[in-house]
């Protein structure tokens, strides 16, 4: 079943709070289904087999969704995040605004890379394989080190001269703005790399804003990819049955 598609969101508001003031941190949650994702794909390209076509078909349609989904991260951060600090902090998102210009240019660069890959002949891939392996990895660490800002300075920043109430709003704004397709397909690396009480906090909240079928949908979407000890944590936190594989609510 996959009924969450039909719905929206798919993903309810993750109240993550981190920090001396203990604020909501709205970088945090999208920022650990990134560096998942992120962090699978470059695996993948690190050990493709380039003489198997499934294998390296597969493995570059997942790179192309990561780009698509980094493409679609800077354009909300753009819009929703950045908006936010320039309407109170003139100059206040400059350093990550260049980063994500940069970003976009690179993000060109690899999807050239990826379509010279799918073209070559069987004699080129290796080395065309490792480019892309090489630049992919400078990639991923760039923006490691670009979230850790957005996740401290810009997230202080909106802190210093935004309410809960405020942040919260914006939220919902972004999350409003997404497709449902997409919610999905960012709950599949999100959850899994929630914390539990992350999880249960995004699911909770779920549970009370959105019809019982589109919660379904979406626990049964990740289910495969939650060990089951994940999911048990997860279905005692929401009164769910303690059945493996069983999605119902209580």
């Amino acid at each position: 079943m996959n009924t969450a598609a039909t719905q929206k969101p798919a993903t309810a508001p993750v109240q993550t709070r981190t920090g001396a003031a203990d604020r909501p941190n709205l970088y945090v949650p999208i920022h650990k289904a990134l560096r998942s994702l992120m962090c699978d794909t470059l695996g993948r390209v690190g050990r493709l087999d380039v003489l198997d076509t499934d294998e390296t078909v597969g493995t570059l349609n997942q790179v192309e969704t990561l780009l698509a989904i980094c493409l679609d991260h800077i354009e909300h951060e753009n819009t929703f995040m950045h908006t936010a600090i320039e309407a109170r902090l003139p100059a206040g998102s400059a350093r990550t605004g260049a980063d994500h210009a940069e970003h976009v240019e690179t993000i060109a660069a690899l999807r050239d890379e990826v379509a010279a890959l799918a073209a070559a002949r069987s004699e080129e891939r290796s080395n065309l394989a490792l480019r892309l392996y090489r630049h992919l990895a400078l990639f991923v660490a760039e923006n490691f080190q670009h979230m850790h800002i957005e996740e401290t300075v810009n997230a202080a920043a909106l802190w210093a001269h935004y309410s809960d109430a405020e942040l919260n709003e914006i939220h919902e704004r972004l999350l409003a703005s997404i497709t449902p397709q997409k919610h999905l397909l960012i709950a599949r690396w999100m959850v899994p790399a929630m914390n539990p009480a992350e999880r249960a906090g995004m699911f909770g909240a779920m549970k009370v804003q959105t019809p019982p079928e589109a919660l379904l949908g979406v626990l049964e979407h990740v289910r495969p990819h939650l060990d089951n000890a994940g999911w048990a944590k997860l279905t005692r936190a929401l009164g769910m049955p303690q059945v493996p594989g069983l999605v119902a609510m209580g």
